[in-house]
């Protein structure tokens, strides 16, 4: 089953999903800023992705530059940070079976679909 990480207010993220919908293939959507994943889930979602989780954070965001920026941080306390401010974590996330891309630009995610 095909899963999306998805924000309705993020223009990729709404790109991605129009995507999944014109694919045919039935997905779910997770609207993770209400629906925030559990701690073992974002892991695992890293660890699909393949990448550190610094490369997961939206560095742009305000409460990043704020609170995070230019500070020495462990990926644990990267990773409670996503939890804390969900709105921190990159999107959107799609994950079909063991596999994840971040769907940027959005054409990333016709690769695991």
């Amino acid at each position: 089953m095909i899963t999306i990480y998805h924000n309705n207010r993020c223009s990729k993220s709404r790109q991605g999903l129009a995507l999944l919908e014109e694919s045919g293939k039935p997905f779910t959507t997770k609207k993770y800023l209400e629906d925030v994943p559990s701690k073992q889930e974002l892991k695992n979602i890293i660890v699909m992705l393949g990448i550190k989780p610094i490369e997961l954070v939206r560095k742009n965001e305000s409460i990043w530059k704020e609170y995070y920026k230019n500070k020495e941080l462990t990926d644990s306390q990267i990773i409670e940070a996503m939890l804390e401010n969900p709105k921190l974590i990159e999107r959107p996330i799609v994950i079909n079976g063991n596999k994840a891309v971040i769907g940027r630009p959005p054409e990333k995610i016709l690769e695991i679909i």
